[in-house]
């Protein structure tokens, strides 16, 4: 048994070296490019001052928008706070166009204030409706009969006097 963690650790240990001399050769690898890089630049570059680093450091110069630092060199970096130009909204500038105004209550108001009353009496109604056309079919068959009854009565009494 003890053989076999033997082997496991070296074949672990042994793959591990190997990860890391890949890791060296990619890291090597990375820097030579790198350095290629900062040669072509300096080529191309026509002020030396430039491509120094120490140089580059002291050449920055910082902007500062919402801060006020304490320092006085670091004070003139401030920059002035962005001034937004006027804008007129050409419709908030128009006056509203006035319409007659009405009075809002009346729009309130249903413009048949009792259609739910009639239609629920509308049956009562209906037969009221009909017992009023028989009442007054009534009455006017009284009148006819009183007519009839004051014409006979007239014919009678107007043959009675002719008669004498």
């Amino acid at each position: 048994m003890g053989s076999e963690e033997e082997v496991s650790v070296e074949q672990a240990a042994a793959e591990r070296r190997e990860r890391l001399r890949a890791l060296k050769a990619a890291k090597q690898l990375s820097e030579t490019a790198a350095d290629e890089d900062k040669s072509v630049q300096a080529q191309g570059d026509d002020d030396p001052e430039d491509a120094d680093p120490d140089t580059e450091e002291k050449n920055i110069s910082m902007k500062f928008r919402n801060y006020l630092p304490h320092d006085k060199q670091l004070q003139e970096g401030k920059l002035a706070p962005p001034v937004l130009p006027k804008f007129e909204d050409p419709v908030a500038t128009e006056p509203p166009a006035q319409d007659n105004k009405e009075d809002p209550f009346l729009n309130i108001a249903p413009k048949k204030p009792n259609w739910d009353l009639r239609r629920d009496v509308q049956k009562k109604l209906d037969k009221l409706e009909k017992r009023t056309q028989k009442a007054i079919f009534q009455l006017m068959e009284e009148q006819e009969k009183q007519k009839k009854l004051a014409e006979e009565e007239e014919e009678e009494e107007a043959g009675g006097l002719q008669e004498q």
